[in-house]
C-alpha cells in the first residue's frame, strides 16, 4: 500500500457501487488491468437488472449488422430528435453519440470474452412507424443474453438475484413473452410454448441451472468479471463519497456492521439503481400521486448514491420520472404490470369519467405519462382497463388462462353483464363509458381508431393480435359479460439522477465533471430524456455508460488534465 494509500482500510484502482449493469463497467476496468472492486449492499448479487428481461436497446448493434439488418447511426441519431428531442445535456449529441458508437462496441468486447447475446427480432422500436417519428426501427434494435448454465458460476450461483421467471419454473425468452400472451389463441404461439417447454425439460434433463432474461445477463457479466480478477463484496453499502484535493478518492462503505475506507486510485463509478423504494425522495422528487406499493422495484433501490453525489456537488435532472408501466394490485397487495393485456382487441382504458384518452397500446413509459398528464383533477389516477368477454377469453391476463374466481369475489376484477352495471361498480360515469364503448366498437369495426391512432405504429401491432385483422390491436368491447381492473401507474425504478458527459463523468451545477466520479444507469439523468426508445433503453443505458466510464477511468491517470 502507497503512503497515500495508508489512510484507507482497502485500496483499490476503481469501485463500482452496484452490481447491476455496472458489471459491464467492472469487465471493462478489470479487464484493462485495473484493481476492481465492486460493493453491492444487498446479499444477493444483480439488483433490478436481474430481475428484469435482461434486454438492450442498441442502435446498429454486430448481431444486427451481421444478420443484415439495416441501421446506421444516422438513423439512431434522427429517432433519438424526433422522440427526445432537446431535452438539455442529459441527452446531448455528444452523449447520444457516445451511446450508439460504444454500445456496438460494448458488444464486440463482451462477445470476445465469452458471453452470448441474441436478437430480438421482430421487438421493434416503441416510436417505430408512428406519425411523425423518423429513424424508428420496425425490425427492432433489441437484445437479450442467451440462455446460460448458472452452475458456471459455482459458488457465487447462490448469491445470484432471482430473475423474472423464476417463479414460474420455466427457462422462457423475453422476447418470447408477447406471443405466449397468444397461447389460447394461435398456432405461433402454441409452437413458441412448446420450444419454451423442451427448453425447460433438457436443462433439467442436464441436471443445468437454465437462465434466461436478466439473470442470464448478470450471470454471464459476473463470470467474465471475476475471469478478468474483478473483486465482489456483498453485504456492502455505500455510505459516503470520500473527497481529496478537489478529487473524489474512495468511497466510505459500511461492511458487516463495520465502516470502511475505500480508496479509488483511477475512480468511482455509481451504477447502483435509482430512488424507487425510498419513499422521503420520492415524495420530494416524483409525480404524485404516487404509492410505494405501485413499484416492483428491486429492494435495494434506495437512492444512497444520488444522495452521496449530490453532498460533493453534482447536479440532477429528470427526478420526477420513473419506468412507468400500468399496473393493477393484485388482491395481497403485489403490483402486476400490464403492456400485452391493454394492446390486445377488445379492450380500453377510461378515465373516471369514462373517457378514454390516449392510445392504450402504446408503450409502457409512455402509458404512465399519459396517465399523470391528464390526472390534472384526480380522474385519471385510477384508470380502468375495461375488457369483454372476447378478451377474457383469448388471451393471458398477468400470465394467468382463465379468471381466478379470487380475482372476482375479492373485488380486484369487476364483472357485470352490462356496460353500465360495470361502470356503475367501478365508480365510473355510466352514460359517460357506455357513450366511449359505442363510439370506440363503431371505428374498431372497421379496423381504425380516428381518435387514438391505435395499432398504427409497428409496436403497437408487436404487442397485440397479430391475426386480428384488419388492426392487431383493435376489436369491439361487445360481448357481454363485461370486465374491469384498475389501473395505477406502476413503475420499474426511477429513471432520473445524476447528469453526466459522454464519457459518463457526474457533472457539478455548473456542468463541470467532478473529477473522479462516474455514473451510469437508473441513478443517472437517462441519455434517453424522459422517453423510453426501445426494449432495453434502461439496461442500454445503464451497461454502455459503466463500460464508457470505466474505459475512461482506464485511460487517464490523476495527474492528466483531462481526469481532473
Amino acid at each position: 500500500m502507497s503512503k497515500s494509500d495508508a489512510s484507507y482500510d482497502h485500496a483499490v484502482d476503481v469501485v463500482v457501487v452496484g452490481s447491476g449493469g455496472g458489471l459491464c463497467g467492472a469487465v471493462a476496468a478489470a479487464a484493462s488491468g485495473l484493481d476492481t472492486l465492486v460493493i453491492e449492499k444487498q446479499s444477493m448479487i444483480g439488483g433490478s437488472t436481474a430481475m428484469s428481461g435482461g434486454v438492450l436497446w442498441l442502435p446498429d448493434n454486430p448481431l444486427m449488422q451481421a444478420d443484415g439488418v439495416p441501421d446506421s447511426l444516422e438513423d439512431a441519431l434522427a429517432y433519438f430528435e424526433s422522440v427526445v428531442g432537446d431535452v438539455g445535456p442529459a441527452s446531448s449529441r455528444e452523449r447520444r453519440l457516445a451511446y450508439i458508437v460504444e454500445g456496438s462496441n460494448m458488444v464486440r468486447f463482451l462477445q470476445g470474452l465469452g458471453l452470448r447475446f441474441e436478437r430480438c427480432e421482430g421487438y421493434s422500436d416503441y416510436y417505430a412507424q408512428v406519425a411523425g417519428i423518423r429513424g424508428g426501427s420496425a425490425r427492432g434494435r433489441s437484445i437479450e443474453p442467451a440462455v446460460t448454465d448458472g452452475r458456471k458460476l459455482g459458488p457465487w450461483l447462490a448469491k445470484l438475484m432471482p430473475g423474472m421467471t423464476a417463479a414460474l419454473g420455466i427457462v422462457v425468452m423475453t422476447r418470447e413473452a408477447s406471443t405466449l400472451q397468444l397461447i389460447k389463441r394461435r398456432p405461433k404461439a402454441m409452437r413458441t410454448a412448446l420450444r419454451v417447454g423442451m427448453r425447460t425439460a433438457m436443462g433439467r434433463l442436464r441436471r443445468q441451472t437454465r437462465l434466461a432474461n436478466g439473470a442470464a445477463l448478470i450471470a454471464q457479466a459476473l463470470e467474465a468479471a471475476l475471469a478478468a480478477g474483478a473483486t465482489v463484496w456483498t453485504d456492502t453499502g455505500l455510505v459516503d463519497l470520500i473527497v481529496e484535493d478537489g478529487r473524489v478518492a474512495g468511497v466510505v462503505a459500511s461492511r458487516d456492521g463495520q465502516t470502511v475506507r475505500i480508496r479509488a486510485r483511477r475512480g468511482v463509478l455509481l451504477s447502483s439503481g435509482g430512488f424507487a423504494r425510498n419513499a422521503e425522495m420520492r415524495r420530494r422528487y416524483s409525480k404524485q400521486p404516487n404509492e410505494g406499493s405501485w413499484t416492483i422495484a428491486n429492494p435495494g433501490d434506495t437512492g444512497e448514491a444520488i444522495e452521496a453525489a449530490q453532498r460533493v456537488g453534482a447536479a440532477v435532472d429528470f427526478m420526477d420520472e420513473a419506468l412507468w408501466i400500468p399496473a393493477s394490485i393484485q388482491p395481497g397487495g403485489r403490483p402486476s404490470l400490464h403492456t400485452g393485456e391493454r394492446s390486445k382487441p377488445g379492450s380500453i382504458i377510461v378515465d373516471r369519467a369514462g373517457r378514454r384518452y390516449f392510445n392504450e397500446a402504446v408503450s409502457y413509459m409512455e402509458a404512465g405519462r399519459q396517465m399523470y398528464a391528464h390526472n390534472t383533477a384526480g380522474e385519471s389516477i385510477p384508470s380502468w382497463l375495461v375488457m369483454d368477454s372476447r378478451h377474457r377469453a383469448r388471451y393471458l391476463f398477468a400470465f394467468r388462462p382463465n379468471t381466478p374466481e379470487e380475482w372476482i369475489t375479492s373485488g380486484y376484477m369487476k364483472k357485470a353483464d352490462t356496460v353500465e352495471e360495470l361502470a356503475r361498480a367501478c365508480g365510473i360515469d355510466p352514460a359517460g363509458l357506455a357513450a366511449t364503448v359505442e363510439r370506440f366498437n363503431g371505428f374498431a369495426k372497421q379496423g381504425t381508431d380516428p381518435d387514438f391512432h391505435r395499432g398504427e405504429g409497428a409496436h403497437e401491432r408487436y404487442q397485440g393480435d397479430y391475426g386480428n385483422q384488419p388492426n392487431a390491436s383493435l376489436a369491439p368491447v361487445e360481448k357481454a359479460p363485461f370486465y374491469a381492473v384498475e389501473l395505477y401507474p406502476g413503475d420499474v425504478g426511477t429513471s432520473g439522477g445524476l447528469l453526466c458527459d459522454e464519457f459518463a463523468r457526474v457533472l457539478d451545477t455548473n456542468h463541470d465533471p467532478i473529477p473522479g466520479l462516474y455514473a451510469a444507469g437508473n441513478c443517472s439523468a437517462s441519455v434517453m430524456g424522459r422517453t423510453y426508445l426501445g426494449a432495453g433503453a434502461s439496461i442500454g443505458n445503464s451497461c454502455v455508460f459503466s463500460y464508457i466510464g470505466m474505459k475512461h477511468a482506464a485511460h487517464v491517470v490523476s495527474g492528466d488534465p483531462v481526469a481532473r
